[in-house]
């Protein structure tokens, strides 16, 4: 009997260090946790002149990864938990909000639905810097959530 009352004394004590780890690791004070992982993608070809793959991630949106296609175009693809699958996106150069939009996922929370969509944008000052903010609205009162921010040029 003694020896099952250490087996139960051990598990928990394992947990709950896996718990203060974990609680450790995802502590952060800012609003938004970029998570940037350089990965080559399956179809890329081993070349030295490549750059990495860039991932963009937050609580709302995981492997989002952005790509220039062309001098002022972008095609933009990842997965999203969203309400309604509904993603609304929005650039902005610093000063004032040159392009907004929205997608569909194809699937809504709880699920992970994925999206693809391609932006053309161009700066409007050469000293400015282009950024693509991903959020969900919220349902009660429109306000922009879970934003997340993504240096384009």
């Amino acid at each position: 009997m003694k020896l099952i009352y250490v087996f139960i004394a051990v598990n928990l004590l394992s947990c709950n260090e896996n718990m203060n780890n974990n609680k450790k690791n995802n502590n952060s004070n800012s609003p938004v946790d970029i998570i940037d992982t350089a990965r080559k993608g399956k179809d890329e070809k081993s070349n030295d002149s490549q750059l990495p793959v860039k991932s963009y991630s937050n609580e709302r949106f995981k492997d989002v990864t952005v790509e220039k296609i062309g001098e002022h175009k972008f095609t933009i693809q990842g997965k999203g938990q969203i309400f309604e699958a509904n993603l609304n996106w929005v650039v902005e150069d610093g000063h004032s909000e040159l392009q907004k939009g929205f997608q569909m996922t194809d699937a809504g929370a709880p699920e992970w639905g994925e999206f693809k969509f391609s932006i053309e944008v161009q700066k409007q000052r050469a000293s400015s810097t282009l950024t693509l903010i991903l959020f969900e609205s919220s349902p009660e009162d429109g306000s922009r959530q879970h934003e997340l921010p993504i240096i384009l040029e």
